[in-house]
C-alpha cells in the first residue's frame, strides 16, 4: 500500500550471490586463517539466513534489525552496515554478492566502500594475492575480463563464476540452530 516491499510477509532466503561471497571468504580463511563475520540487515526472520552462513563455516553472525530500517534504500543500508562493520573491529576484506535479489541494484557494495574510504572492485571472478597487502582481481566484463590490483583492506563484490559454494553438513546445520 505504501509502495515499499513488505519483507515481513516474505520468507527469509539466502541471496544466491551472497553465497559466492561467503564461499570466497571461506576460501581465504582456509588458506590464510582468520575469522568470518556474516552480517545481514533485515527483519527478524533473516536470522535463518545467518544460521545458514554459520552452518557453511562463518564464525560469527550479526543481524541488524530495527523497525527504523524498514524500507531503507541502498544508501541507508550502506550506512547501517558500515557502522556494524566498524564496531566489529579489524578486517582485511569485505566480500559482497554482486547484487541483492530484492532490489537488484548492485549499489550497496560500492556505496559501502565509498562511505568507508576503501578500494572497491566489482564483478570479481578470480582473486590472487601479491604480498601481504595487495589483492589482484580478475573482473568479469561483457566481453572478457580485465585485471586490477588494490591495497587491502578492500570491498569486493563477486560473481557466480568465482567459485562453487560448499554445502553445509547436517551436523553443521544442527550446530547453527543453537
Amino acid at each position: 500500500e505504501d509502495g515499499t516491499v513488505n519483507r515481513q510477509a516474505l520468507p527469509a532466503v539466502v541471496n544466491p550471490d551472497d553465497l559466492f561471497a561467503l564461499e570466497m571468504a571461506l576460501s581465504v580463511k582456509d588458506r590464510f586463517g582468520g575469522e568470518i563475520t556474516a552480517i545481514s540487515m533485515g527483519p527478524p526472520a533473516a536470522v535463518e539466513v545467518l544460521r545458514d552462513a554459520l552452518s557453511r563455516g562463518a564464525d560469527r553472525a550479526a543481524l541488524l534489525t530495527d523497525k527504523r530500517y524498514a524500507g531503507a534504500d541502498t544508501l541507508a543500508t550502506s550506512h547501517v552496515l558500515e557502522r556494524a562493520i566498524r564496531k566489529n573491529g579489524h578486517f582485511d576484506f569485505i566480500f559482497c554478492g554482486r547484487q541483492a535479489i530484492d532490489g537488484d541494484t548492485a549499489q550497496v557494495g560500492p556505496m559501502l566502500a565509498t562511505i568507508m574510504g576503501l578500494p572497491y572492485v566489482a564483478w570479481a571472478r578470480k582473486l590472487s594475492f601479491s604480498g601481504d597487502t595487495t589483492l589482484e582481481v580478475e573482473r568479469l566484463l561483457d566481453h572478457g575480463y580485465d585485471a586490477v590490483a588494490v591495497d587491502l583492506p578492500a570491498v569486493v563484490s563477486v560473481v557466480k563464476e568465482i567459485n562453487e559454494p560448499r554445502v553445509p553438513s547436517f551436523k553443521a546445520k544442527l550446530k547453527a540452530k543453537k
